[in-house]
């Protein structure tokens, strides 16, 4: 094994650990069971010599019973082993999921804009098991198959020497045909799981859009692009098993020949009267029973490939680095004042900036509108203020504090969010409106979160009312309903900041006037960055941003930018926000 792929069988081993002593019972038990091979070999040799060919009738029974307690014992422990073995690998697995799951969260947004959710769930669910049936085999056949191969080579050296040594020639050429087989198993590998994230990718988009599909008559070209993909998952299986299964012709073969060769010098032993006919049957017994175990040690570096390349992968996230949190200072309750000081970012090197140099001061409490074209940077901008994104060039200042200054959590515990991407848990709607750091709120603050976002109504209409679970993207509620439970959870934390991206889209014009009244009274209390198109929205705003390419073109109250009659008179005019 190379020494890189050894780092990563100890990593792995690493998460066995805690569960040593288990693991040490799995350990003992297989090397049981392995020595009862052997134990059998030697068995035969004494049930020919005594009973058939010396006829002592008084060695039946006893050797009865001796074969008895072999298969007895062996029985006892393969159980023991198994059902060891794997609780020891489905709690390894548990422990590696949940270090790649929190791992997961920590990420930056940025990961998650350059990975695809079904690449990373194939990681969850593909990856993991390949690991654990590696993992699984690979410790049964080194420990219980080298045991077994070990125990009974030491009794046919004791039999005979040559033609233990004549069995043993073929086994250089074996590793070396292994060592061949090795890279291509490896590279297979790679591609089987990638093709697998591939799969998950589709069927995720297919089925999240499934509208979309049925309404642009899109089936037949979905079908194709997914028929390719589960075609080439195909190919890459069958490359894989062409290679796998080469291996186990050579070792027949080459064990064959050995044996044949055995087999002459047997005979020619024999007739020298140098080996005994119990001696015979004893080593070949020997030999039959270690081509199996050595078929399967063959058949490990298959096991141990795929293992191997599945750890590549969930290692490979666990290393990716986390979202950086260099700040060291706590803000409790924030007052709310935002200063955003020649802030220029942009989402790739190469690419032109999506913000450039903008000022702008937000006085605790005040309403800001940001409105524009599509791409002019109102999204990114409020991106950056939870330090979604990590900006180098310019600062906000939270208070007069550096916002990089801050720990993560401080700082986004003094932000609330809701955005038109509603997402809605696989919950209550209790729990998804007291979420997070306020998932201990009591009874009456959840429901006069829920009353001041006008969704106690629909929410009371419910069978079970606010325990009413909420299925995948909270369905069955409608987009309004959806967006209403996100303000209530919004409202609920209580944040000194609150940033509205298109939270009212959704919402019909009765439901928007209700929302309308709840936030004129939140907006007393809370400094709100507003990014809507319902011009109801923006006119109530204290002040109205205009972006446009990533710069602040104009800045005012609604009246005051209608009669400048520019870029902001344009737009409403137009209703083009």
């Amino acid at each position: 094994m190379k020494r890189a792929d050894q780092k990563l069988y100890l990593r792995l081993l690493h998460f066995v650990r805690p569960y040593w002593r288990v693991f040490a019972l799995a350990i003992v038990s297989m090397i049981v069971l392995a020595l009862c091979n052997p134990a059998l070999a030697a068995l035969l040799k004494y049930i020919t010599a005594g009973v058939f060919l010396s006829e002592d009738q008084a060695l039946v029974l006893p050797v009865i019973a001796s074969l008895l307690a072999i298969y007895a014992v062996a029985s006892a422990a393969s159980y023991v082993s198994g059902l060891a073995l794997n609780w020891v690998a489905n709690k390894a697995i548990m422990d590696l999921r949940l270090s790649m799951f929190t791992r997961l969260l920590a990420f930056p947004s940025r990961y998650y804009d350059q990975h695809t959710a079904g690449g990373l769930i194939a990681k969850f669910s593909f990856d993991v098991t390949q690991i654990k049936e590696a993992s699984t085999n690979v410790i049964l056949v080194l420990i219980k198959d080298s045991t077994i191969i070990i125990g009974l080579l030491a009794w046919m050296l004791y039999i005979d020497r040559l033609m233990t040594a004549v069995a043993l020639l073929s086994a250089p050429v074996i590793m070396l045909a292994l060592l061949i087989i090795r890279r291509r198993l490896r590279r297979m590998s790679r591609r089987l799981q990638e093709s697998m994230g591939e799969i998950h990718h589709v069927l995720d988009e297919v089925i999240k859009g499934q509208r979309i599909v049925k309404a642009y008559g899109g089936e037949q070209q979905e079908a194709q692009r997914f028929q390719g993909i589960i075609n080439a998952n195909r190919r890459f299986n069958m490359k894989f098993a062409a290679a796998s299964l080469a291996s186990s012709p050579v070792v027949q073969m080459l064990a064959a020949l050995a044996f044949a060769i055995t087999i002459y010098i047997a005979a020619q032993k024999s007739a020298a009267g140098t080996l005994g006919v119990d001696d015979f049957v004893s080593f070949v017994a020997a030999v039959a029973m270690i081509l199996s175990p050595l078929k399967r040690l063959v058949r490990i570096n298959e096991h141990l490939q795929k293992g191997l390349a599945a750890c590549e992968s969930v290692f490979g996230l666990l290393d990716e680095p986390v979202e950086a949190d260099t700040g060291e200072q706590k803000l409790e309750a924030a007052g709310g004042r935002i200063e955003i000081q020649g802030l220029s970012y942009q989402y790739h090197q190469d690419k032109q900036p999506v913000l450039k140099v903008i000022d702008l001061n937000i006085r605790a409490g005040e309403s800001i509108a940001l409105v524009g074209a599509s791409g002019s940077g109102k999204t990114t901008l409020a991106n950056l203020i939870p330090r979604f994104y990590a900006y180098r060039q310019g600062r906000i200042l939270l208070d007069g504090v550096d916002i990089r200054e801050l720990a993560l959590p401080s700082l986004r515990r003094n932000i609330a969010l809701v955005s038109q991407d509603i997402v809605l848990f696989h919950d209550s709607i209790r729990n998804n409106i007291a979420y997070g750091n306020r998932a201990d709120a009591g009874e009456e603050e959840v429901l006069a979160a829920a009353r001041a976002a006008h969704a106690l109504e629909f929410i009371a209409a419910l069978p079970a009312g606010l325990d009413t679970v909420l299925g995948e993207r909270g369905a069955p509620l409608s987009g309004g309903q959806r967006q209403r439970i996100a303000l209530a959870r919004a409202l609920l934390k209580k944040a000194p900041i609150l940033i509205l991206d298109e939270a009212t889209s959704a919402l019909d014009a009765e439901s928007e006037r209700h929302i309308q009244q709840a936030l004129e009274a939140v907006r007393r209390e809370r400094t709100c960055i507003i990014i809507a198109h319902r011009l109801s929205t923006i006119e109530s705003a204290d002040r109205i941003v205009v972006l446009e390419a990533g710069e602040i073109i104009e800045m005012g109250t609604h009246r005051e930018l209608l009669k400048n009659h520019a870029a902001y008179a344009r737009l409403y005019a137009g209703n083009a926000f």
